[in-house]
């Protein structure tokens, strides 16, 4: 028997979003474990530094970009959950320097409990927001499985000389946000029934911005970017940290210039959180030092985001003007710190 139309769709699962990945710790157990096969010449970034896509050269002017990213619902609304999970995709490519060229559905569908209609609006909202970035939707996979799932295999192109990774932050670089955080505790409080999604806005409009930073900037500028990582589900804490240790630096972040939306600090106070919250914590536990007391404040550095912003390290020089470039389309875009050279404590929030 098939389940009245309209539907909660946050209510069929237990976690959604990127709350719902493996935990980073989790995770660097089990692919330590796996004996991976040397990688070929043309592969230059591969999973080594936890980044957000692989590159692949294909010759001395374009590299290949790949990535795949799927999960289960955060919002109630079909077509709003294609959008966002196509955004939160199509972001890796971006965080990378890239253009998102083509792109295939991941979609695991109960067919037993939801009408096919759902099915027709999530794939609306995802082939608007591919069509939106300029890519082709080419095709996909689908099974019937008890809960639902959706996602993108993105592939995309950019140049060799002007590929951005985690890895590239330099001392004395500007950190920018490109979204306010707080998706995690916003979509936790949908999730328990406290809010609408009408009463989220802000945060459904943001994880369905698409991160197209280099698509806004004149080429001459792309270069100053010496790093990008985009925030997703192991929160700010957890993506700068890998951005830290990728690069040899630590980061000093000024938490009172972090974006945020209208509602995080009072949700997060409420304790919407969710399991990710406190997997997050304890994957930066070991790197990580606040430098005044605050209950709160570590919860919105360890929110799990989805389709969040892309964090840039910046040449110092031009930060200004890239800043005041992203601002339009990004409009809660922040300089939120600086690149420091190396301390036991990666990430300093100051």
């Amino acid at each position: 028997m098939k389940l009245p139309s309209p539907i909660r769709l946050t209510q069929t699962v237990q976690k959604g979003g990127c709350a719902a990945k493996v935990a980073a710790l989790e995770l660097r157990k089990i692919l330590a474990q796996v004996r991976f096969p040397p990688s070929p010449q043309e592969l230059m970034i591969d999973m080594g530094t936890f980044d957000d896509a692989a590159i692949y050269r294909i010759n001395t002017d374009r590299a290949l970009v790949q990535t795949l990213d799927f999960f289960t619902p955060i919002v109630d609304s079909p077509r709003q959950f294609g959008c966002i999970a196509s955004a939160n995709a199509l972001s890796d490519v971006y965080a990378m320097g890239g253009k998102p060229a083509t792109a295939m559905v991941i979609l695991a569908f109960p067919l037993a409990t939801l009408d096919n209609s759902v099915a027709v609006e999530i794939l609306q909202g995802a082939s608007d927001t591919i069509a939106e970035a300029g890519a082709a939707l080419v095709g996909g996979h689908t099974i019937d499985d008890d809960t639902l799932k959706f996602g993108l295999s993105v592939t995309g192109f950019v140049h060799p000389d002007y590929v951005w990774s985690n890895a590239g932050a330099k001392a004395g670089d500007v950190l920018i946000l490109t979204k306010p955080l707080g998706t995690g505790t916003l979509t936790a409080a949908l999730k328990l029934g406290a809010v609408t999604e009408s009463q989220i806005q802000d945060g459904m409009d943001s994880m369905c911005l698409l991160n197209d930073v280099s698509g806004r900037l004149p080429p001459e500028l792309v270069p100053a970017i010496h790093a990008a990582t985009d925030i997703t589900g192991f929160g700010l804490a957890g993506h700068a940290l890998n951005l830290a240790r990728a690069s040899g630096v630590s980061l000093r972040i000024e938490s009172s210039s972090l974006p945020r939306f209208e509602k995080t600090m009072e949700f997060l106070s409420k304790g919407f959180l969710t399991k990710a919250h406190r997997t997050n914590g304890e994957y930066v536990k070991d790197y990580i030092r606040f430098e005044y007391e605050d209950s709160v404040l570590p919860q919105l550095v360890f929110d799990p985001q989805t389709s969040g912003g892309l964090l840039l390290a910046v040449s110092a020089d031009r930060a200004d003007q890239i800043l005041s470039l992203l601002s339009r389309p990004f409009a809660f875009a922040q300089k939120i710190g600086v690149v420091v050279s190396a301390s036991p404590e990666a990430l300093l929030f100051s």
